[in-house]
């Protein structure tokens, strides 16, 4: 590998003359995290859009661009997106704590809500949509590829549903003080089981239930594991680094390829990571380059992921009932000490048990007591204006329940349809 390919590959002069494995794993680490003394939240929160006026038909791309073009500024900030299958989401600025966090986006919430009604058009947050063929509408190039690249690697069916019939509730957090990130890391991959679980919400998919209380995590599973299991322990930069060159390159760049010589994205379809691209230019044609692996680090899907701040993205999006809870959950656990110290004692058994907590929720024992314990100690340590939804979430789970357990008795009695629409009229 030449030298120009190398210092291609790095931020400044410091990785020059080394090799591209070495300066690309220096990159990723430099860039995983960033010391933070502030402990700010922002939250992401995603919706299946639905015509009301036929909600069993998913809406066409114009539909869904047209209606997101027209929609007014959100008042707290929040920014509205659109994913493959047209879902909508809303993300809000960071904000210096949960209390205020979460009033944003419910603020934002319901103008969402005003502005699409005066459409004619609701929105569901669901962890799945539960009763719509999974189908993409969104035409853009990376959508395309990557429903391409999961098809020749023999997951379609989960790929295409992970991207166009899944729901998720974000949380993104400030990564705190350096001497901090192991722990903090380290807690945050032990809650992932516990928060599968306690957000479940997707009893159904697609109009088929497949008996995981959450089939949002189902799909997951489905994908390739080198792209979506959780970070290694380990110092959390570092741990990133190795994660993205050991992670399959899932589509590049490739010039002139498009309409009057646009760059356009080829899907990878055989399994090939970035660190054997970097070792051998000429399994893709060429030698990757510090965009090519800025955009890898783009496909990585973990529940955790650092990016400067850290997004807990293994949660289920949830009714709005429950959403609020959550969210708070999640930054209490994280950030109050007293809490954190007992949610680590309470997820260190089920640590590595996600796929039982997506499949069982609480009718595993061990699954349940975690749940439970983290929603009382949550309650217990909650800002005030936030107490009351968390109450009540432990209420519920303390009954041995989840949001899953709602939607799914709506279901058997009404059908997946009946859930989605009363979601989207909410």
């Amino acid at each position: 590998m030449t030298a120009q390919t190398v210092q291609s590959l790095a931020s400044d002069d410091v990785f020059a003359g080394r090799d591209p494995v070495a300066a690309a794993a220096s990159y990723v680490t430099a860039a995983a995290l960033t010391p933070t003394t502030t402990r700010r939240v922002g939250l992401e929160l995603e919706f299946h859009l639905v015509d009301l006026a036929r909600p069993g038909v998913r809406p066409s791309w114009p539909e869904v661009t047209a209606l997101v073009a027209s929609l007014p500024p959100m008042p707290s900030g929040s920014t509205v997106t659109i994913e493959p299958g047209g879902q909508v989401e809303l993300s809000t600025p960071p904000y210096d704590d949960a209390v205020t966090s979460v009033a944003a986006l419910g603020l934002d919430r319901d103008a969402l809500r005003t502005a699409l009604a005066e459409r004619g058009y609701g929105a569901a947050p669901l962890g799945a949509d539960p009763a719509r063929t999974p189908v993409r509408t969104n035409p853009h190039h990376r959508y395309e590829a990557m429903e391409q690249h999961f098809e020749a690697r023999g997951c379609g069916g989960p790929g295409r549903s992970m991207m166009t019939a899944t729901a998720a509730l974000q949380v993104n957090l400030d990564a705190g003080p350096r001497e901090g990130w192991s722990a903090r890391l380290h807690l945050l991959r032990s809650m992932v089981p516990m928060l599968v679980a306690a957000s479940s919400a997707s009893p159904y998919l697609g109009g088929r239930a497949s008996g995981w209380h959450s089939m949002r995590q189902e799909t997951w599973n489905g994908i390739d594991h080198g792209r979506s299991d959780p970070i290694t322990d380990g110092e959390p930069s570092v741990a990133w680094a190795l994660y993205a060159l050991d992670a399959p390159v899932m589509l590049i760049r490739e010039q002139g390829g498009g309409a009057e010589g646009e760059s356009v994205l080829r899907p990878i379809t055989d399994r090939l990571t970035f660190g054997d691209w970097l070792h051998d230019p000429a399994l893709l044609g060429r030698p990757a380059d510090l965009d090519d692996l800025d955009y890898h680090l783009t496909t990585l899907f973990p529940p955790v992921r650092p990016r400067g701040y850290l997004e807990i993205r293994c949660l289920d999006a949830l009714p709005d009932r429950w959403w609020p809870a959550l969210a708070a959950m999640v930054v209490t656990l994280a950030d109050d000490p007293v809490a954190a110290d007992q949610a680590a004692d309470l997820c260190a058994p089920i640590a590595h048990a996600w796929e039982t907590a997506a499949r069982r929720g609480l009718d595993d024992p061990e699954i349940r007591r975690a749940v439970v314990g983290c929603a009382q100690v949550a309650a217990d340590r909650v800002p005030e204006p936030l107490k009351a939804p968390l109450e009540a979430y432990a209420e519920l789970v303390t009954s041995g329940r989840t949001p899953c357990d709602e939607l799914r008795e709506s279901a058997a009695t009404h059908g997946p349809l009946h859930v989605l629409e009363e979601e989207a009229r909410a």
